[in-house]
């Protein structure tokens, strides 16, 4: 690492704002994007959803992405230093200690999955998905992931292609593999939504997307399933967006970069629904089947198409692609907060966390075979690992919410958000301190189940 990567006080920084950008929307932009909106959306009314999921966006998740760029920027430090320095001694540190803890769990199931993308990406790229195999695609997904020694093979070299971009720095490693990785991804999204057009399910599945059916709007459950996905896909309360803004100059202004980000992050997630839509649609499939969607369903789709193993080299690179930009954020967040704690090398450090989270997902990986019947939470171990990290989320979000709009002086964070004393600013303030915290609480109750009893306390029904 050069001189020229680091600031006057030995920090690492951002080569440009645009580099920035496209670092914190590869953050946003992950597996989630490309297939959990769609079957979120599948479930939840479609167009309705939608609009809803938009607004949300806007009223909560651009404030707290705001809040949480102010913090790193002004902090100039990682997601645990930045509490620490602006708030000594006080308990806000705990968002902090979350998000590096979130990072942990989430890279440690995430590169699973994204292994599987990985595995099924290099499957057709080397022909072996060109047709569909003798036991059928469900078989074939089921036997993978059972295997005692495969997925951790395919989780080793996606944490290896991880722990590899991270271990580069800032400019050289984070900042040019989304600079490559983001333009790819919206030109192959574009591309396969184009051809998803053609194949006679457009009609119905734009309609699904489009049109709203404004009855789901009274089913309690599509506000918080909106709230939950909209936290998911921009990357809230797990520290990523502290340490990215961390990295980024002073002279850059914050409000602008924060609304383009979140709002083609939300663009990509439309255009994939506009990718997935209309392909279940023409072919009869269900659009909230989950996981089975990416892996058993879309194959099965691509083998009866006209080029299909094009396709499917495409879609499973863009899915290893977007879990890589995610996953790269993911270890950047612990990676940041261990070279500071104990003054390691950022090489040092990249290996030897990287490592430990690949440790930790090796039960997720083996989860769906020999260490089945081990339970974390009464759920197998991925999903248990997984609805930890659902627990720690909100809750970041909530202090970090709490701690811009209350904790800290109303004139330093209009100052460090570049609002100052504008009207806009105070409504931002405003949401921080009373829409945000609301809404969020609303998900963690969910999370832990007590919300359905309050709510049947009071004679409401989900």
């Amino acid at each position: 690492m050069s001189e020229r990567d680091l600031r006057p006080g030995g920090r690492e920084q951002w080569a440009s704002k645009i580099g920035f950008m496209l670092a914190a929307m590869g953050s946003a932009v992950g597996l989630g994007n490309i297939w959990r909106f769609s079957y979120v959306a599948g479930e939840n009314g479609g167009a309705a959803f939608l609009l809803l999921y938009i607004a949300i966006i806007i009223l909560i998740g651009v404030p707290i992405m705001l809040a949480e760029f102010s913090i790193g920027r002004k902090s100039q430090s990682d997601a645990v230093g930045s509490f620490q320095k602006l708030a000594p001694g006080k308990p806000w540190v705990t968002a902090g200690f979350l998000g590096v803890a979130s990072a942990f769990i989430i890279l440690s199931f995430y590169g699973v999955v994204a292994g599987w993308t990985l595995k099924y990406f290099v499957s057709y790229l080397t022909g072996g998905l060109w047709s569909e195999p003798a036991d059928g695609y469900e078989a074939f997904f089921g036997g993978f992931i059972g295997s005692s020694v495969e997925p951790v093979i395919w989780q080793f070299l996606f944490m290896a292609l991880t722990v590899g971009v991270v271990l580069m720095g800032i400019k050289k490693g984070i900042e040019k593999a989304n600079v490559i990785l983001m333009p790819t991804l919206a030109i192959l999204l574009i591309i396969m939504s184009v051809y998803s057009l053609t194949l006679g399910g457009a009609q119905e599945g734009l309609a699904f997307l489009f049109a709203p059916d404004w009855s789901v709007l009274a089913e309690p459950s599509i506000y918080l399933a909106a709230l939950g996905q909209a936290f998911f896909s921009l990357s809230l309360g797990m520290g990523a967006l502290i340490t990215y803004g961390s990295y980024l100059s002073s002279k850059e202004r914050l409000p602008g970069a924060t609304a383009g980000i979140a709002s083609l992050d939300t663009v990509f997630a439309i255009v994939a629904g506009v990718m997935i839509f209309p392909a279940v649609f023409a072919f009869g499939i269900d659009p909230s089947s989950g996981a089975g969607l990416v892996f058993i369903v879309l194959p099965g789709i691509f083998d009866q198409i006209t080029g299909g193993m094009l396709v499917g080299i495409a879609f499973f690179f863009l899915l290893a692609a977007a879990g890589l930009s995610s996953a790269i954020s993911l270890l950047e967040v612990a990676v940041a907060y261990f070279m500071r704690k104990f003054s390691w090398t950022r090489k040092k450090t990249a290996l030897f966390i990287g490592g430990l989270i690949f440790l930790l997902g090796i039960p997720s990986s083996l989860s769906m075979g020999v260490m089945a019947d081990v339970t974390f939470f009464g759920l197998v171990f991925m999903d248990g690992m997984e609805y930890l990290s659902d627990l720690f989320l909100p809750l970041g979000g909530l202090i970090i919410a709490l701690f811009v709009g209350w904790g800290w002086k109303k004139a330093e964070s209009l100052e460090a958000s570049d609002f100052g004393s504008s009207g806009i600013g105070a409504f931002w303030l405003f949401l921080l301190r009373f829409v945000a915290p609301v809404a969020i609480l609303l998900v963690f109750l969910a999370q832990i189940g007590l919300l359905d009893w309050i709510l049947n306390f009071f004679g409401v029904q989900l």
